[in-house]
């Protein structure tokens, strides 16, 4: 009969029976890690919540051709010459319940509006010289930015300025106003005698 043979698995030696020494199995090497320990007091680079939604919102927009504020708008100075001005008002978009205040030089004319896709008319009294006119998004409707347009004219029915914007919510749209009376100056007769003799020199 064959004789059985036992096979036993050979064991790495512990130690180097000449020096005494115990060898280092080169196999596993354990590294310090380069990484700095997570820490909630300093920056980690981690982005959070909030900065990811507004840039992929960012991105989103401008693929479909809006233009959105988070800073206020200045939307032109004007001259006119008018007791006052006519705000027509309306959502150019989805009418979502978008709300807007109105201010002339700091004060509230309109508490809150309510913009639909019919235009509503605001009329706004102006004092002689400055008038600020602020336009403020108090919301961003079920879907944003807040999608007002403008319309203003003057007491006589011109046309002074036509705008649309997307606002988001605290945000204000400002038009100034420059209130002169034109005054016609006559012509003195010191002026009259100079054009008389200018044409007889001629």
């Amino acid at each position: 009969m064959p004789e059985k043979i036992k096979v036993q698995p050979k064991l790495e030696k512990e130690e180097d029976k000449s020096s005494g020494e115990k060898k280092e199995d080169k196999r596993f090497v354990m590294k310090k890690s380069e990484r700095k320990p997570f820490s909630m007091i300093e920056k980690d680079g981690l982005k959070s919540s909030g900065e990811i939604f507004e840039k992929r919102w960012n991105k989103d927009l401008e693929k479909g051709g809006i233009i959105k504020t988070m800073s206020d708008q200045f939307l032109g100075e004007h001259r006119v010459d008018t007791k006052f001005v006519n705000i027509i008002c309306r959502d150019h978009e989805y009418a979502d319940g978008d709300r807007v205040r109105i201010y002339i030089n700091k004060q509230i004319v309109r508490q809150s509006i309510t913009l639909t896709n019919s235009y509503r008319r605001i009329e706004v009294d102006l004092v002689q010289g400055k008038n600020t006119v602020e336009i403020e998004a108090l919301n961003q409707g079920d879907s944003g930015p807040n999608t007002a347009e403008f319309v203003v004219y003057d007491d006589k029915g011109n046309l002074i300025s036509s705008k649309e914007w997307n606002l988001l919510t605290g945000v204000k749209a400002i038009i100034v106003f420059n209130n002169e009376k034109v005054t016609i100056k006559e012509r003195s007769s010191e002026s009259n005698e100079e054009d008389k003799d200018e044409v007889s020199n001629n």
